[in-house]
């Protein structure tokens, strides 16, 4: 009996096992099969939590701006595009949209250049840097209330902190209605802005400049080069890729603009202060015309999704083309 049992194991019948080629593709489905379980179930609550928070909201606003709707009940008066076309002959609206566009021109113009000598500065051997670096960073972690709140008494017109300091230096005529005034009100906020927001973006230009190796400088200097030219032939390019971010964030920033303008102005004087943001929530929770609102809240991701295209095509191209090289050829 022994012996025909050997021999049936031999030719493969009666209780013989699958091979053991067979045992370890069904590990590996098995595998497969409970990793690609596992990712479901971390996703699945992400992905329920972008599509009712997120994805709905954003296309129920755009169905909402195709109505006059004051935001009780469903949306049932049809406009049609009347909510876009009176938004555009909207003084307000496009008063906003140059505004939009000041705050971008000189948060690239000013803020980023001056975040990035702050962090080339700070990436010196200096006594005391990190009680630096967190000194210009500490303002982002302030939330954007009390930034407000604590610019609001600043610049309070008289007895202000701002109009104190120039009064003991001789420039009291200088300050003023900081606030108040059409022909101030931006200069300022966009004052608050650069401090509240220059710290993030020189943490960025810092992590950039630590990645560059330091023999590259070392070698430039050894070779004849100032520091200058060391920083326009060497540094500049080497960070270009942080830079590029630094910038995206900043232009989408100064589009989506609202809690900073609506804790110290509200918008005024007379709009003169107002975002687009600040406009879609004036009229979307003070004047209850929600479907107007929601064409102003269209208009802002269309611009913001329009740039972003833009950038990414052509700014950030090759950045992302090296990304995915780099993920290709580590993949095994």
């Amino acid at each position: 009996m022994t012996s025909t049992f050997l021999a049936d194991r031999r030719s493969g019948s009666g209780t013989d096992l699958p091979p053991p080629e067979r045992i370890r593709a069904r590990g590996r489905v098995r595998r497969r099969v409970l990793n690609w379980l596992t990712a479901v179930a971390f996703q699945v609550p992400a992905l329920v939590l972008f599509i009712g928070l997120v994805l709905l909201p954003m296309l129920f606003a755009l169905y909402a701006a195709f109505f006059r709707w004051g935001g009780f009940g469903m949306p049932s008066d049809y406009v049609g595009v009347d909510n876009f076309t009176d938004l555009f002959d909207n003084p307000v609206f496009l008063g906003d949209l140059w505004r939009c566009l000041l705050l971008v021109v000189l948060s690239l113009a000013l803020q980023l250049p001056f975040a990035l000598a702050m962090a080339v500065a700070l990436n010196q051997r200096l006594r005391g840097r990190a009680v630096y670096r967190m000194l210009f960073f500490a303002p982002y972690v302030l939330s954007e209330a009390i930034t407000g709140v604590l610019f609001s008494m600043i610049f309070a017109p008289d007895d202000g902190l701002a109009d104190h300091l120039l009064g003991l230096v001789g420039l009291d005529g200088i300050g003023g209605e900081w606030f108040a005034e059409p022909s101030t009100v931006m200069a300022t906020v966009f004052i608050v802005m650069t401090w509240k927001y220059f710290g993030f973006h020189m943490m960025l230009y810092l992590a950039g400049l630590q990645s560059i190796p330091a023999e590259l400088r070392e070698a430039a200097l050894i070779d004849g080069a100032n520091p200058w030219q060391v920083f326009r032939n060497v540094t500049l390019p080497l960070l270009a890729p942080t830079i590029r971010i630094s910038v995206f964030l900043s232009v989408i920033g100064s589009i989506q603009l609202f809690d900073l303008v609506w804790v110290i102005t509200q918008g005024g004087p007379d709009h003169h202060s107002e975002t687009m943001a600040v406009t879609m929530f004036q009229y979307g929770f003070k004047r209850y015309q929600v479907g107007y609102a929601s064409a102003i809240s269209v208009v802002m991701f269309g611009i913001c999704l329009v740039f972003a295209l833009a950038y990414q095509r052509f700014v950030l191209r090759r950045d992302l083309e090296g990304a995915t090289t780099t993920m290709r050829g580590d993949g095994k």
